[in-house]
């Protein structure tokens, strides 16, 4: 529940709303204290860090080196087609509405959100296809043309997923500062469910016999960047969060949410600077104190990087100031999958493919091994297309449609030259579409972007073209995973897909808001989006979790 001011406004929201009124010159003139936070990046992670933020009363910039906010998660335009550049599954938007709520916004009032009833359908190479539905019953009836035995422990399925995500809560929605946060009580209690010895697929084994019908409930992994035969069991809720929440369209894409996040930070009194690249972080110390640009410099009490991880860290962090992340830890460390990407402005519609559709290669396995062992492309590869006109026309000009396709590659390892196999994996790609039912495509592309593992890598400053970061292996979640107060330097928060708790959009915007308290909490600053979970017993003074770290 929202706290309301006398004139009925959100106390967050009229917070905010002195806080615009009030310049820098005003607090100067009248000796007020003012903080100054530098946000890294206008991705997913620092655009809802940054709006959480200014509801605390600091200045609050924004330093972004492309020329339009959301990172992997912008929008690409050309020749009147528009293209999400990176997510296309928008799901549990709870969160991102719990943000906008505390910034005393709806963001349903900002984005047009459209819930799919058909979530996506699934396209065995082996043999056999399943339509994915909000309809239980319908995607029971799906599942037992592919196997009777299974259709009846679907509502199995779901019924332990639900405890599992319930009970795992406590790992999504809380920071993790040192070994001694794996004692609190919340977290003890989902331990259960942890089953660090199986992997999502032989966590499916219990319940689907069928590999197609685990391949449906385990596909998802790839949002991790990971094989579903390695990816920890934990990680079967990210198929019960599509089933139970549904699959989302933002009109206009996932970028639009970018979009609207920045115009909310504006309105709060963000400075959102686009275009301006950061060349160096001035440090005091192992303090974090400001960042230059070849614009100028900033000045922070508190710098949040949202930039990839890894390469902020070889890039911008001298080497002798980390501790625990150093280069040569960092190159031990295990990275996600990449991916081929291509955007395809099409002549005419294609109305016989849905939204979402994923082609799953026959030798899953060997398809899995290729792309992790990094060394060769996949001769037989699986592919997600999207068709976002059937649900959102205007992303294309009238008569036409957008496709989007992406290929699940290894990332970088020097063992690829992508300048000589570009236009010949172009090719098979095209041949794989063909197979999927969408042949002659050729001859209709108006427009068209290929991306390629050295074009995430170069283009989006992504190390070795990661396009997951770090891989959510239990070697890497929690305390082992980048900490959003970071550990290894002082005055530094991070947020994104390589900090904890993860990748996905709901995941990022969660660490955003760990990040944004754990800020608000160390500057003294009000954090009034923390809606009671001090209460909790969740979180921890900072001083008490550095005693006991030492």
């Amino acid at each position: 529940m929202r706290h309301k001011n006398c004139d009925g406004v959100p106390s967050s929201q009229a917070c905010a709303t002195r806080n615009r009124h009030r310049t820098k010159a005003d607090r100067d003139r009248d000796g007020e204290m003012h903080r100054r936070f530098v946000v890294i990046g206008a991705g997913p992670g620092g655009l809802a860090s940054a709006m959480l933020l200014a509801l605390t009363g600091a200045d609050v910039t924004v330093l972004e080196r492309k020329s339009r906010v959301g990172g992997r998660t912008a929008v690409m335009e050309a020749d009147g087609f528009r293209f999400d550049t990176g997510p296309t599954f928008f799901l549990y938007p709870r969160i991102l509405e719990e943000i906008f709520a505390a910034c005393g916004r709806r963001l349903t009032d900002e984005v047009q959100l459209k819930r799919l009833d058909s979530l996506y359908r699934l396209v065995f190479e082996n043999g056999g296809q399943l339509d994915v539905c909000t309809d239980q019953e319908a995607l029971a009836r799906g599942i037992a043309r592919l196997n009777p035995h299974d259709a009846e422990n679907l509502p199995r399925f779901m019924a332990d997923n639900r405890q599992k995500l319930d009970a795992f809560r406590p790992v999504l929605e809380n920071p993790f500062n040192s070994a001694l946060d794996l004692l609190n009580p919340a977290l003890l209690k989902s331990l259960r469910w942890l089953r660090p010895h199986r992997s999502v697929d032989s966590d499916l084994g219990t319940y689907f016999d069928d590999p197609r019908v685990r391949l449906a409930f385990s596909f998802q992994s790839k949002y991790l960047g990971m094989s579903p035969f390695r990816c920890p069991s934990l990680f079967t809720i990210l198929s019960f969060l599509e089933h139970e929440h549904g699959v989302w369209h933002p009109m206009g894409g996932c970028g639009a949410v970018m979009e609207a996040m920045a115009r909310v930070a504006r309105d709060l009194g963000v400075d959102v600077r686009l275009g301006e690249s950061v060349r160096h972080i001035r440090f005091e110390g192992r303090r974090a104190v400001g960042v230059r640009t070849e614009r100028g410099e900033y000045a922070c009490d508190g710098l949040v990087i949202n930039a990839d991880f890894a390469k902020a860290m070889s890039t911008l962090v001298p080497d002798d100031l980390r501790r625990r992340w150093t280069d040569a830890q960092i190159a031990r460390k295990k990275f996600s999958c990449s991916t081929f990407m291509m955007y395809l402005g099409i002549e005419g519609k294609l109305d016989g493919l849905g939204h979402h559709t994923i082609y799953l290669a026959e030798d899953y396995a060997r398809n899995l091994a290729e792309i992790e062992g990094c060394r060769e492309l996949p001769r037989r590869p699986s592919i997600y297309v999207q068709n976002a006109c059937v649900t959102d026309p205007r992303l294309a000009p009238p008569g036409c449609s957008t496709l989007y396709v992406l290929v699940p590659v290894g990332h970088q390892k020097g063992h690829i030259d992508w300048a000589e196999e570009r236009e010949p994996y172009r090719r098979l790609v095209l041949d794989r579409l063909a197979e999927l039912g969408i042949p002659d495509l050729e001859r209709r592309i108006r427009t068209e972007r290929i991306v390629t593992p050295a074009d995430w890598e170069q283009d989006f400053a992504l190390h070795r073209g990661a396009t997951f970061n770090l891989a959510h292996t239990l070697g890497q979640m929690l305390h082992l995973r980048p900490r959003n107060r970071f550990e290894d330097l002082d005055g530094v928060y991070l947020v994104g897909g390589g900090t904890h708790p993860g990748s996905g959009l709901p995941v990022i915007f969660e660490g955003a808001r760990i990040t944004a308290t754990l800020a608000a909490e160390d500057l003294g600053l009000p954090a009034p989006w923390r809606n009671g979970r001090a209460a909790e017993g969740l979180w921890r003074p900072r001083a008490v979790a550095t005693k006991e770290a030492a």
